[in-house]
Formats: C-alpha cells, structure tokens, sequence
C-alpha cells in the first residue's frame, strides 16, 4: 500500500507539471496527459478524451475515496480566468442544487436539502440581493426548475424527486401565488434522485430526466415476457424491473399527459439544457461506478430522440461492461457516443449555454458544466466548472477549467459545484452544496 500511494503521489506530481506547462503555451491534454487529479487543475488547462483513450476495465482497484467537506477558509475565493472575479451572493443554503434564471433576471435555486425553492433578486451589476424570499416550500427534494413559456412565463415548473407541479406565475413574483398543481403525478423515486427539467425550443415538450437506480442494474432480473417480446415492445435499450423508465429522459406534453421516453441508456442525466444556437436538448451524465479509476468517462451530450447511450451494457460506444458480458450482443452496433467525454467519476451536474455579452466573444455558444466530485477514485477529481468548446455550434470534443480552487487537500473541499445559469446582464450564476454558497462570476477585462 506504500509503494502504490508513492507512486499516485509521483504521478500526481508529473502530471500536474505537464499542466502547468499547456497552461503557459495554451495547449490541450490529450491520452495519458489528460488524465490526473485536483492537483493538476487550473483554469485555462483544456483536456480532450477520445474513446480511444479509454483504459481497460479494473486497469486500477475501485476504490472508495469521498473527500472531507470543510468549512471554507476565510477570505476564500475561487480561482478563474485572468479578468474574471467571484462574488458571493449567499451562503448557509440548504443543499442548493439546480439554478435557474427568470426572464425579468431573478434567480431561482432550488434548495434540495431544504425542501424549497428560492428567489434572489440582485442589485444591477452587483452580487448584492435587494430582495431574496422562499418562492414555495413543502416540495420533496426539488431539483430541476423551469419557465413556461420561456419568453413571458405563466407557470413555473419544479421537479420533485418523484413528481412534476407547477405554480401559477407572473414577472417578478417572489412567493407562489397559490399551491402546485400537480403536472406529473408519478416518477421514479429512489436510487439517483435528481429529476431535472427544460421545455423544447417550441414549448409543446417538456423533458424530465430520470437516474438510474442502481450502479449497473445488477438486480432488474429478467424481462417480462422474455427479452424478445420486451425488446420488440419497448425503445432501444429500455429497462424493466427497478429500472422501469429509469437511465432515461421522459417527454411529456406540457400539461403533463402523453408520457414517452426520448432517450435511453443515461446512467444518471443531472443536468438538462437546450442548446441555443441549435435547439438541441443537452444533459450531462454521471456515469458507472465500479470498473477503476479512469473508466469510463462521464459526459455531456446532445440528447437525440429514441437514441441508446449504453447503460448498463455498453459504454462510450461498443465497449461492453464486463458484468453484463453476453447480455445484450444485439445492442453493441446501437449505442451512440456522446459528445464531451469527461474524465471519469467527476460528476457532472448542471449545464448551461453561455448566450451573454459580459464575457469576452469566445465564450459566446460555449457551455459551462458543474462537476461535483469524484468518490470512486484514488486520486480525487472534479470540485470545478469547466466550459466545454464549440465551434459554430459543434462540440470540439475539448473542455477547459474555468472555475476552480474547491478542493484543499487529498482530503477535503470547502465546496461542489451543482448549479449554473446565465444571468440577464451576462454574469455567471454558481451553486454549490460543500458549503451551501451561491456565486456570481463576472467578466472586468484585463485589469
């Protein structure tokens, strides 16, 4: 045991020094360069991960590594790019998790561990609240938020853990107006609990994202009827049992009727976000458990609908997860690769595309994604915001470290991001849930 923490710690210390090095000269890590630890993250590095560079299953031991959650040191401030500054909008937040942005500019956070969703309405070019309230209390773990329609909201929507409701709305409301109405009266509840939400570009379809519940579905037993009769009935790669319409992204109408699934095989999407300059429904995804260190990337990903990600047979494409070998040989030539690999156990959870003008003009189509930590890794990873790169409105493959310095040992965090979302005048909005914080990032230039 010695031996192999000595030998983490040397490649720790190699790999933070090839870091340092493409962060000077502004190159991007690739293969065996890319991958490493909080010690190597600064904002600036980029990373690119191919399916190529994909280690073989058990390379290294799972290991169970979660760090200690810290109270922040004082004065602490979140490293970012040069010009780039972080100001605390809140702090002693009851688990906040997914944020949202009202069209007016209020900021909508919904506080998991608190039962609740909250409003935050800033003072303008400032971190300052002028007013902040308890927009609706009672909920069950509230995760994703949003409007309806996107343009002069009438409703918003909240996604409990094991439901859909909505409140009446109008511009500026800062407390419910009345009690939810139940939209969705049933979703799975248990194992991967987040249940986000985002409406299509035309409004007529809202998504709701369901985790899985269990790690590899070790347990979903046999199809009912038999696998052909389950396969020729149900979407490509649907699963039965305890993972009923789980590992999915379900569609509804917008009064919640016509429930269907639009995607399958996503371990546990976090994080919704329709793309912009495309319409193109996004989620970012905490993959499988279990297999080493490095595998197998998590992701962010354009959804496509009645599109297969691999859960639980098949990861990144055709690479078959030893603990389901031989089961499902008919799905191999059907998995779609996703997107953005990002280095495994990181957790990737909320999304957003950055549309502001505050930042400079190359952040404009980017998106910003919330990793919130790694426990099943010997060396720790995530506790950061990256922005993943575009090109007129493809993905790169690459992502970059914007938002980082949460980590302070190989031990502990003061904090883990969860939340982004562009606010009005462009700033960035940032949860997190170490220390129930909430950010705002601003852009002043070179000085």
């Amino acid at each position: 045991m010695i031996h192999l923490m000595k030998r983490v710690a040397a490649a720790s210390v190699l790999l933070a020094g090839t870091a340092a090095v493409a962060q000077e000269t502004g190159a991007t890590l690739t293969g065996e360069a890319a991958f490493g630890g909080w010690r190597d993250d600064r904002p600036g590095i980029r990373r690119h991960f191919t399916p190529q560079d994909l280690p073989a299953p058990f390379a290294t031991e799972s290991t169970s590594n979660s760090a200690r959650r810290v109270s922040p040191p004082e004065n602490v401030s979140p490293q970012l790019p040069k010009g780039f500054s972080a100001h605390m909008i809140a702090s002693g937040l009851g688990g906040p998790r997914i944020v949202r942005v009202a069209p007016n500019g209020d900021i909508f956070v919904a506080e998991s561990g608190a039962d609740q969703v909250s409003v935050y309405r800033l003072e303008d070019g400032s971190a300052k609240p002028v007013q902040n309230s308890v927009f609706a209390g009672g909920l069950n773990q509230p995760y994703g938020i949003a409007f309806h329609p996107a343009a002069d909201p009438q409703w918003v929507y909240v996604a409990n853990t094991d439901s859909v409701v909505r409140f009446p709305y109008k511009s500026g409301d800062l407390e419910a107006s009345s009690e939810p109405e139940v939209i969705v009266a049933e979703l799975p509840s248990g194992g991967h609990w987040t249940r986000d939400l985002a409406f299509s570009a035309d409004g007529e379809t809202l998504y709701v994202s369901v985790g899985s519940q269990s790690n590899v579905a070790s347990g979903m037993g046999e199809a009912p009827g038999g696998l052909d009769a389950w396969r020729s009935a149900q979407p490509i790669g649907a699963g039965w049992g305890s993972e009923t319409d789980r590992a999915t992204v379900l569609a509804f109408d917008a009064d919640g009727a016509n429930q269907r699934i639009a995607a399958t095989g996503l371990r546990n999407c976090s994080g919704l976000a329709l793309q912009p300059a495309t319409n193109a429904l996004w989620c970012a995804v905490n993959e499988r458990d279990g297999l080493g260190d490095n595998l197998p990337f998590d992701y962010a990903t354009s959804v496509s609908e009645g599109a297969f990600y691999g859960w639980p047979w098949y990861y990144i494409g055709d690479h078959e997860d030893p603990r389901h070998a031989g089961s499902r040989p008919d799905l191999a030539d059907k998995v779609t690769v996703p997107d953005v690999l990002i280095q495994a156990h990181s957790a990737p959870l909320g999304i957003a595309f950055y549309e502001g003008d505050q930042f400079p003009a190359a952040y404009r189509g980017d998106a910003f994604v919330a990793l919130h930590g790694s426990w099943n890794r010997g060396l720790i990873t995530g506790y950061k915001v990256v922005r993943l790169l575009f090109d007129n409105g493809r993905p790169t493959g690459a992502y970059e470290d914007f938002m980082t310095g949460f980590v302070l040992s190989d031990g502990s965090v003061w904090g883990r991001p969860v939340g982004v979302a562009i606010a009005r005048d462009g700033a960035l909005i940032v949860s997190e849930d170490g220390s129930g914080t909430l950010w705002r990032i601003a852009y002043q230039g070179s000085r």
